[in-house]
C-alpha cells in the first residue's frame, strides 16, 4: 500500500477518536474546576478577603464572579452545553489566576506554579476552537 494511502486511512481512523477525546478532556477539565469552585463557595467571604490581599478590585464581586464562572463551567463542560461560550470566561479566570497567584511560583506544578492552569487554559482554547464534539448536548441541539 502506498504511504499516502496508508496515512489517509490512519487519519480516517483517528477521526473516530475526536469526539471521545473531547468528551474525556471536557470531563477532566470540569473535574479540575470543581474543587476550586466549591472551596470558593464554601466560604465566599474568605475568598473575597484572599482576593483583597492580592489587591483585586471589588474583591467580593470578583469572588462571586470567579466562583460562579467556575461552577457554571463545571456543569456546562460536563454536559457539553455552550462549550465554546463558557470556555471564554474560564480562560479569563485562568489568565487572572496565572498572573496573580501561580506565576510567581514558576512553571512547576509541585509548588503551585502555573503549569496546571496553563494546561487547563490550553484545553479551554481547544474547546473554544473545536467545540464539544459529537458526544455533547451542543451536538444534539445544533446537529452539526
Amino acid at each position: 500500500m502506498h504511504p499516502k494511502a496508508l496515512y489517509e486511512r490512519f487519519v480516517s481512523f483517528a477521526e473516530y477518536l475526536k469526539s471521545p477525546s473531547l468528551l474525556f478532556a471536557r470531563l477532566a477539565v470540569a473535574y479540575g474546576f470543581y474543587e476550586p469552585a466549591m472551596l470558593k463557595w464554601s466560604d465566599i467571604d474568605a475568598t473575597a478577603q484572599w482576593f483583597a490581599s492580592m489587591h483585586y478590585p471589588f474583591p467580593l464581586l470578583n469572588a462571586y464572579a470567579a466562583a460562579t464562572t467556575e461552577i457554571t463551567g463545571v456543569v456546562l463542560l460536563t454536559l457539553g452545553l455552550c462549550t465554546r461560550l463558557i470556555a471564554i470566561p474560564l480562560i479569563v479566570v485562568m489568565i487572572v489566576a496565572i498572573a496573580t497567584v501561580h506565576l510567581p511560583h514558576g512553571f512547576c506544578a509541585d509548588d503551585n506554579g502555573f503549569e496546571i492552569p496553563l494546561y487547563y487554559m490550553l484545553f479551554l482554547l481547544t474547546f473554544l476552537s473545536h467545540g464539544a464534539g459529537k458526544i455533547s448536548l451542543d451536538y444534539l441541539v445544533c446537529k452539526k
